[in-house]
Formats: structure tokens, sequence, C-alpha cells
């Protein structure tokens, strides 16, 4: 290779990330233009990303974002139905942050909270139940052990629905 091949290669690459930095750069900018609701999303990210909040500011964002259903007894059900239809319709996978609530839609984003260790996850309501009276929620094997209850097969936890930013 001679050094005008490799000076034209340099160019078009260099000419080619500008092209591209434009292009990625360019939707963005019109979509915080257009929905207002993508606009409080980044304004909430930048108020959160603040290099020094106070320890006020941080308590105040954790309860904000969370809302309280409740205190109770949950379990967690494992392989034995993996692949089966939950009420979404969608395949239960044991490994996924899934659980089973009676009453929450379809779909809600829920913190679950074990209360003899303090560990928490996040898992998404995809199915209906527990069916067995005292328990309050049923969450997959993969979020059992987040929260450290698969040994016990049942802890006691506190139920917090994740709101959206609107």
């Amino acid at each position: 290779m001679t050094i005008a091949s490799l000076r034209r290669r340099g160019v078009a690459r260099a000419a080619g990330l500008a092209v591209a930095a434009m292009l990625i750069s360019a939707p963005a900018a019109a979509v915080d233009s257009v929905s207002p609701r993508l606009q409080s999303l980044e304004e909430a990210v930048a108020a959160a990303s603040d290099p020094a909040p106070s320890l006020e500011a941080k308590a105040e964002a954790v309860q904000q974002a969370y809302e309280a259903i409740g205190e109770g007894q949950a379990s967690y059900y494992g392989r034995e139905l993996a692949g089966n239809r939950t009420s979404s319709g969608e395949r239960f996978n044991p490994m996924a942050l899934t659980a089973a609530h009676r009453t929450l839609p379809l779909g809600s984003l829920v913190r679950v909270t074990n209360l003899a260790n303090g560990r928490s996850v996040i898992v998404r309501v995809n199915d209906r139940g527990p069916f067995v009276r005292s328990r309050l929620i049923d969450v997959s094997l993969g979020a059992a052990r987040e929260i450290g209850m698969v040994a016990q097969g049942r802890a006691q936890v506190r139920l917090e629905l994740v709101r959206t930013i609107a």
C-alpha cells in the first residue's frame, strides 16, 4: 500500500464517521422536540445523573420511583412449569425475572424485597396467581435466586409498584 492510498482511506473513514455521527444525533433532536414524554424522561435522567446529588435528593428520587403495594408471603415456581403459557400468552421461562399476581395489570413492574435479607429484584407481572390464599405473589426461579429465597421456598416480602415517568 502506498501512502496516498492510506491517506485516502483515512479521509474516507473520517468522513464516514462524521456522517454517521450526524445521522445518529439528528433523530434524537427531532424526537425531543416532538415528544414531551421523552423530554421529561431525559430531564429526569439528567437530574438523576447530577454529579453530586445530596443524600436527601437521592432518597426523594427513590421514594418517588416506587409506590408501596403491601407486604406478605411470596413463593416461587420453577422448572416444572417451563414452556407453559402464562396469562399474558408468553411461554414461561423460569430464569426470566417474572411473577404472578392476582390483581396487578399484566406487564406491571414490581420491586420485590426479601425482608429477611434486604435483597430486592424488579419483576414483570406476566401471569395470574398465586392460588394459595396466604401468598401475595409467586416469582420465577430467577427472581427467587436474586433475592435469596430458593432454599426456604417462601419469604416475607415487600411489594412496590415501579412508577413510570409521565
